[in-house]
């Protein structure tokens, strides 16, 4: 499973379709590089158990509580070492009886419609909870309040039209790729500032749909808009960044000020676009920026300007 840490390879690679693009592939193929996540529709939770005892060895704020009177664990899941797993039990809501000690909560393929006040109230030390693969529409804006040490949310593969509000400060990762995600309000990830990573790939995101503000407070490393319907780059995307990923939009070009404030980005994914024209210049500024990713576009020549780089790759049809 993806820990959206930056891994910064030795080659300096950049892909390049010159003269005409490959016919699109008639199913999305998720852009492939090494250190990014596939868009999987399961998370595999024995990694995921991995990672949080190496963040507990590291220290991620748990506190041990005295162990429960009665033990208990929700009917038909399976409770071990404060990991409760309830995944494809076809249940229609958050199980009750879920012990106050648990660490990581897998609810992955269900029939969860609703996400209810109460739902997670007592799970304060709670490190990951897995939702993906149920058909999640509404989550109540106080529902993940109660999770004040939560640090890793999976809402992928759900029906969610928004992202949900009041999400734990404590939040480093959120993936909510393939989901119904049309708008991206001012201040949704407002005082957020341990999130590190945002995985919100194959939603139906214009670039109308990002208000300004919308990433206000984030000091990101790793963002993905992949898959989307953005025709050109983001504006407003926090200067933190060292990887972005925008492949398999609508993106036609690329401005002299569309990257100007994104100096510390390392890794730029634009492949399957539409990109006819990069101004000249556009990329001089981002003096960090090691691997460019522009293959399968409408490009004629190599753009101008570029960073300092190592190794060049021309893909030709």
């Amino acid at each position: 499973i993806f820990k959206c840490r930056v891994m910064h390879p030795i080659s300096i690679l950049l892909l390049l379709a010159c003269v005409t693009p490959l016919p699109a592939p008639s199913v999305a193929v998720p852009f492939q590089q090494r250190g990014l996540p596939v868009l999987s529709k399961t998370i595999d939770v024995q990694s995921l158990m991995m990672m949080m005892m190496n963040d507990e060895a590291e220290g991620s704020g748990y506190e041990e509580g005295p162990p429960a009177e009665q033990p208990t664990c929700p009917f038909g899941c399976q409770c071990n070492l404060r990991v409760v797993q309830c995944s494809d039990l076809g249940l229609h809501y958050v199980p009750y009886d879920i012990p106050p000690d648990t660490r990581l909560l897998d609810l992955q393929g269900n029939y969860i419609t609703e996400i209810r006040e109460n739902d997670f109230k007592g799970l304060r030390n709670l490190y990951a909870l897995v939702l993906v693969n149920n058909m999640i529409t509404k989550i109540h804006p106080r529902a993940f309040l109660p999770l004040e040490r939560m640090q890793k949310l999976y809402l992928s593969h759900n029906r969610l039209t928004a992202v949900p509000k009041n999400l734990p400060v404590s939040l480093v990762e959120l993936r909510i790729h393939d989901n119904q995600i049309k708008k991206v309000a001012s201040g949704t990830f407002y005082g957020l500032t341990n999130m590190n990573c945002i995985e919100m790939g194959r939603n139906p995101i214009k670039n109308s749909g990002l208000e300004p503000g919308a990433f206000d407070g984030l000091h990101l490393s790793f963002l993905r808009i992949s898959e989307a319907k953005l025709t050109g780059i983001p504006k407003d995307l926090p200067y933190s960044l060292t990887e972005l990923h925008l492949d398999q939009n609508q993106i036609q070009a690329i401005e002299l000020e569309d990257l100007l404030q994104y100096g510390q980005l390392f890794r730029l994914g634009l492949s399957y676009n539409k990109i006819r024209h990069i101004e000249d210049g556009s990329l001089y500024y981002v003096h960090s920026l090691r691997e460019l990713h522009l293959d399968n576009n409408l490009l004629s020549r190599v753009p101008a300007g570029l960073p300092e780089m190592k190794h060049l790759q021309v893909r030709r049809k």
